[in-house]
């Protein structure tokens, strides 16, 4: 008997010591302190400082991280997206379940944020503002449905996963592809590109912030059009989708053109503007959703057709221009037709 009670506390102790010396990762650790109870992560704290993961955890901030409330968890700036990858890759390397299980947490909290009519809201489930609307902005949306993606294609080490959660993915993929589909701005009959929001009950384009107006977004639609390229199998509605949304970049390019801060040669103060490079090709943020020429939003709420009418700070403040659209239409999209898409 007492052999038995001294082998069971060796095997005790052996297992508690493999448990202390299991490999862990800095940043994981942090990730799990900051995880919300709702299996969400926030972008800012309760006192609206940014979620640092290089700061030292301080009791101080530790204090205001425990003060943070579930509804700060979000999708915005790649919140709670970025966890769930970092943490499966570091379970991938280290075998620490803990970080696994905060992982399939905020799977969790990602599935339960979905809408009935597929789309997801920048925060859940905060709704004050903006933030139930449906988000495509900064690739909120597209963020979670690639995550969704990898389950289901057991890609990008997402394969550690539950094998329960596949075909909770395909669902709300499914779901989220009806969104995406029913969410493409038509005019006069034509499918153009997407709005950043939506309003989360009529799915009309919403608008955002004071300078971000309801709008065609070129950012965020070419994000749309690489996640539906994503897709096996595509069906013929995703294949029109694709097409159309590719026509539109190429007819509404600005081409030898692309967007910089250059500096005055008198006062070195640099201002955003375009510059003129046969190379390039570029497009607005913004788009109106009837003429599609560029618009531009100011902290009043007006909407600008020049750049050079902003105030000061919000033509400097923002990506007004960018060449999204540009790898999609002179290699992705050529490639994707010739393999997938005809």
């Amino acid at each position: 008997m007492k052999i038995k009670i001294l082998l069971t506390l060796i095997c005790i102790s052996s297992m508690l010591s493999c448990y202390a010396q299991q490999p862990t990762d800095s940043t994981a650790e942090k990730m799990l302190i900051y995880q919300l109870g709702n299996g969400g992560w926030p972008k800012q704290l309760e006192d609206k400082s940014v979620v640092n993961y290089g700061a030292t955890l301080t009791p101080e901030l530790l204090a205001r991280i425990k003060a943070t409330k579930d509804l700060h968890a979000t999708f915005d700036n790649k919140a709670t997206s970025r966890e769930v990858v970092y943490l499966v890759q570091a379970y991938k390397k280290t075998q620490n379940r803990a970080y696994l299980a905060a992982a399939e947490k905020g799977l969790d909290y990602i599935l339960s944020a979905q809408y009935a009519n597929g789309g997801w809201p920048q925060y859940y489930p905060d709704k004050a503002l903006y933030r139930s609307e449906i988000t495509y902005n900064d690739d909120a949306m597209i963020n979670v449905l690639n995550i969704l993606q990898d389950i289901v294609t057991q890609k990008n080490d997402f394969d550690v996963v539950n094998p329960a959660y596949i075909k909770k993915a395909e669902k709300a993929i499914a779901k989220g592809i009806d969104c995406i589909i029913k969410t493409q701005v038509k005019q006069n009959g034509t499918l153009t590109i997407w709005a950043a929001q939506y309003d989360k009950d009529s799915m009309l384009p919403a608008k955002a912030r004071a300078f971000e107006p309801a709008s065609l977004s070129t950012s965020e639609s070419a994000g749309i059009v690489r996640f539906l390229m994503r897709l096996k199998n595509p069906s013929p509605e995703v294949k029109s989708s694709v097409a159309a949304a590719v026509k539109w970049f190429d007819t509404y390019k600005i081409a030898g053109y692309r967007f910089d801060r250059p500096s005055d040669p008198k006062t070195n103060i640099k201002t955003a503007a375009l510059v003129a490079d046969n190379t390039a090709n570029t497009w607005a943020r913004f788009y109106d959703m009837d003429k599609n020429t560029p618009i531009f939003g100011d902290r009043d709420n007006t909407i600008k057709t020049k750049l050079e009418e902003l105030s000061p700070e919000r033509r400097n403040g923002y990506a007004w221009y960018g060449n999204w659209g540009q790898k999609l239409i002179e290699k992705e999209y050529p490639k994707w037709l010739a393999t997938t898409g005809k």
